[in-house]
């Protein structure tokens, strides 16, 4: 008999209350029978509530995948238990997207809260119009799709549909794998933006520098002797003043002194410049100089727009960067500080040695969650400081981190090379690196990594950084 079924006999539990039914087995053996009987009954009854439940709870779930392309893209809807309800194709603009919406509304018949979207970007238009109508969109890399595709194929076969559903079924068996995202505040929007444009402006001049250096090394290698960057303005002057070596036989000393003097240049004086334009020149073929000069003028008027467009970015990073610096106003008007984590952020993370206002900029534009979070190993993934460890029975190898993001990794090389120029203790970490063996890059990614590691601290704390802390713990111990 199970406890509490006291209804199916009269008798109270203990040794005596049961002696008569061991007499008689017929009657124990009914009562053990109907006990079971109950018992049973009462566990299938609890299973059938509980799988109920749950069921109720997974209903209101749904699953979509987004395979997005130029053109259209392809989206499959599945419930809770993988079954899929419908599979369709938008067109790429504002009437598409907008149609997109509706049709997982309808053909769902949830909220925006209770379906969650896996896509394999994490930003644009697609990303951007879900997260605002209040979906919960999910981002994963494509190299990890590729081995969930090979779940439902192994013959390699691919196509944008079965794609959109591996994102909708994997997303429903394997959520943690995938990435959540949110929306960024406004103002990191647009410092991301002006990070990229200030990057690709310094990679657009370099190009145009390079472009120069060959057309000069052709008929004029004198003025490569007098400058490194190709691309500033003293030399753009110095070149359209004298943009041959016959020329440059003619110049007068006082104009190379007002195109240096109008400029800063003190590491050298007009009579070095002339001197050394009025060396002896390349013997070329008949036309070459007239065509050199030519590609120059072409891209010395890049060059200009290029470096007027540099300055206006490096402005508007200044900028974005006070402006997130700066407490937020509160309801009486004054100021509350550290009401939002980026603006306790900016202070703290530029306060570090080895930060200035690129690496700044790229820290807060392309890790804003990590740093929210204050993630430190999301952090070293990101910036490619942590190893990857290939390990298989006796074999155990470290290699260094590709899978990463590649802004973040050049930021943090940098970040990592100049506080080791200007920290003492980064400095003797780097020089016990070498002393071991490793090389300079390896050496650089040990130095991030506890560059990190005390950036999150500092973060968890709200506390900038204090160059004296260790000197001072280093004394009392």
């Amino acid at each position: 008999m199970c406890p509490g079924e006291t209804a199916a006999t009269d008798a109270q539990w203990g040794d005596r209350a049961f002696e008569r039914q061991y007499r008689n087995w017929m009657g124990l053996r009914w009562l053990v029978c109907s006990c079971v009987r109950v018992h049973d009954q009462q566990a299938h009854l609890a299973w059938r509530l509980s799988r109920g439940k749950c069921k109720m709870h997974e209903e209101r779930r749904w699953f979509a995948g987004i395979d997005w392309a130029s053109q259209e893209h392809v989206v499959t809807l599945c419930d809770g238990q993988g079954k899929k309800i419908g599979q369709r194709k938008f067109a790429h603009g504002g009437t598409g997207l907008a149609e997109m919406v509706d049709w997982l509304l309808k053909a769902s018949g949830g909220e925006p809260g209770e379906i969650h979207v896996a896509i394999e970007t994490p930003h644009g238009p697609i990303v951007e119009a879900l997260l605002e109508r209040g979906f919960n969109v999910y981002s994963i890399n494509p190299k990890q799709l590729d081995r969930f595709r090979d779940r439902f194929t192994v013959a390699g076969a691919k196509d944008d549909s079965l794609d959109a559903y591996v994102l909708a079924d994997s997303l429903r068996t394997d959520m943690p794998l995938f990435r959540k995202l949110t929306i960024a505040e406004p103002l990191i929007v647009e410092l991301r933006e002006w990070s990229r444009v200030d990057e690709n402006l310094k990679v657009e001049r370099l190009r145009l520098a390079n472009r120069m250096w060959d057309q000069l090394w052709r008929y004029y290698p004198q003025m490569l002797e007098l400058a490194d960057d190709l691309g500033a303005y003293w030399v753009l002057e110095l070149w359209e003043a004298a943009p041959t070596p016959e020329k440059a036989a003619r110049v007068s000393k006082k104009a190379v002194s007002r195109i240096l003097k109008s400029h800063r240049i003190r590491r050298f004086d007009a009579a070095y410049v002339i001197s050394e334009l009025r060396k002896p020149a390349l013997s070329v073929a008949q036309g070459t100089i007239e065509a050199a000069t030519s590609h120059i003028r072409v891209l010395v008027e890049q060059l200009r727009l290029v470096n007027h467009q540099l300055a206006d970015a490096g402005r508007q990073l200044d900028r974005l960067c006070k402006k997130l610096a700066e407490p937020v106003a509160g309801n009486d008007g004054e100021s509350v500080p550290g009401q939002r984590q980026e603006h306790r952020d900016v202070t703290i993370l530029h306060s570090l040695p080895g930060v200035g206002r690129n690496v700044l900029v790229t820290m807060l534009a392309e890790a804003p969650d990590a740093l929210r979070r204050r993630d430190y190993h999301a952090l070293r993934n990101l910036c490619g400081s942590a190893p990857v460890t290939r390990r298989s029975g006796k074999s155990c190898i470290v290699m260094r981190r590709r899978a990463c993001n590649r802004r973040l990794s050049n930021a943090a090389f940098n970040w990592g090379r100049v506080a080791t120029q200007h920290d003492p203790v980064s400095k003797a970490k780097y020089e016990a690196l070498r002393a071991r063996g490793h090389g300079h890059a390896r050496a650089i990614r040990s130095i991030v990594d506890r560059l990190l590691y005390v950036a999150c601290t500092m973060l968890k704390n709200g506390s900038p950084f204090d160059p004296a802390l260790a000197r001072k713990e280093n004394a009392a111990a």
